[in-house]
């Protein structure tokens, strides 16, 4: 069966993320990676990220390595253009790292909110249904979440080409926390709909699914103190991990 090619990212994600054994992606041969004993986890090594632009090659990341384990947070910090999002769209498995590997150990989201995976032809309803299915997710369950969540009421029976930027952000999120994922990749998402909805989220991530790892990408100190307890700096490709997260936000703010 043919498919809309949008609808390759969400199957590409279902075979790189639903894998509970570990995985190890890279582009090429590779030595053979050495796990951590103990918990299972999420581990990078040497992951380095490269884009060929019309003045050279740029490196963006540079030999990143880090391991989270179940239940842990760890913060992402540096200033814009430091790599943040594009580290996250790797683990994410949304992008290939020019070298490096990714092991996933813990059942992994997606880029918390991102709409980039939807068929804009079909219905909101109808790429819930979609994903429910790849991800194994009972498909009444998933629609009734989502709807409940995302609060789009009869929206939902429209194609998602005729979404505004903040209802896809809205779709993406609920359908996000419809599945039951072990750690959650964020990207400053919070800032999705009114004050309201925007608590919403908070409660429903950071409260209802405290238990779950996390690797945010966020400018907000108080969350990063309350919630992570460790941090990666990154700055000019490479990257720092402290456990001490006041430490970390005093080097950040120098940066």
């Amino acid at each position: 069966m043919n498919l809309p090619s949008s609808l390759n990212l969400p199957i590409r994600l279902a075979n790189t993320l639903l894998r509970r054994q570990p995985v190890a992606q890279d582009l090429g041969p590779a030595p053979p990676i050495a796990r951590a004993s103990g918990p299972r986890r999420i581990q990078l090594h040497e992951i380095v990220k490269e884009y060929h632009t019309a003045v050279g090659v740029r490196r963006v990341l540079d030999g990143i390595s880090f391991d989270i384990a179940a239940g842990e947070k760890i913060a992402v910090l540096g200033k814009n253009g430091a790599g943040k999002s594009t580290l996250v769209k790797i683990i994410g498995g949304v992008e290939n790292p020019s070298s490096g590997h990714v092991v996933r150990d813990l059942f992994m989201s997606w880029p918390i909110a991102f709409a980039g995976g939807f068929e804009a032809s079909m219905s909101g309803l109808d790429n819930i249904r979609f994903i429910a299915r790849i991800y194994g997710v009972p498909i009444k369950d998933a629609v009734g979440f989502v709807d409940d969540f995302a609060e789009l009421g009869r929206l939902l029976y429209l194609p998602v080409k005729t979404y505004s930027s903040g209802m896809r952000a809205r779709l993406a999120f609920g359908l996000t926390l419809a599945v039951d994922f072990e750690c959650f990749l964020i990207d400053e998402v919070i800032s999705v709909g009114d004050a309201r909805f925007q608590q919403k989220c908070f409660d429903a991530l950071f409260v209802r699914r405290k238990h779950c790892a996390m690797i945010l990408v966020s400018h907000d100190a108080n969350i990063i103190k309350q919630y992570c307890n460790k941090a990666l700096i990154l700055k000019s490709g490479r990257g720092r991990v402290l456990d001490d997260v006041d430490f970390a936000l005093e080097i950040y703010h120098t940066l």
